[in-house]
């Protein structure tokens, strides 16, 4: 028979998965997108429940629509009490031919999300 204590360590160990199973993704709300002179520069909002140090929005990139990388913009800290919030990333060089990107979010619990934001960028 299992003992009290150990019953309620297992049960927090169900709840605490079970929550991080279940945590939300980011959604990106709005993108900007403006040439200035031969570069790009992008501005992005992001909506996520960041909760702490332990789930929160910590990257976006720019991906083209074969899924390469074309700018990677961090972000340093949880926005627990900043939603939605808007971050930018200028001086992007982008190929010429390229008529839209993609937008990806990344937190720290479910990593790159499987949303993409399309952008147009002419």
């Amino acid at each position: 028979m299992i003992g009290f204590s150990m019953f309620k360590r297992c049960l927090t160990v169900l709840v605490l998965s079970c929550s991080t199973a279940f945590a939300d993704a980011p959604t990106i709300q709005e993108v900007s997108v403006r040439k200035v002179d031969s570069t790009w520069t992008f501005d992005v909002t992001l909506r996520h429940n960041d909760t702490g140090w332990d789930d929160y929005v910590d990257a976006w990139r720019i991906v083209d629509m074969q899924g390469n990388v074309l700018g990677l913009r961090n972000l340093a800290h949880p926005h627990v009490t900043e939603q939605p919030f808007t971050r930018s990333l200028s001086g992007v060089k982008l190929p010429a031919e390229l008529s839209e990107v993609g937008i990806q979010a990344h937190d720290t619990v479910n990593g790159w999300s499987q949303e993409i934001k399309k952008v147009k960028l002419r």
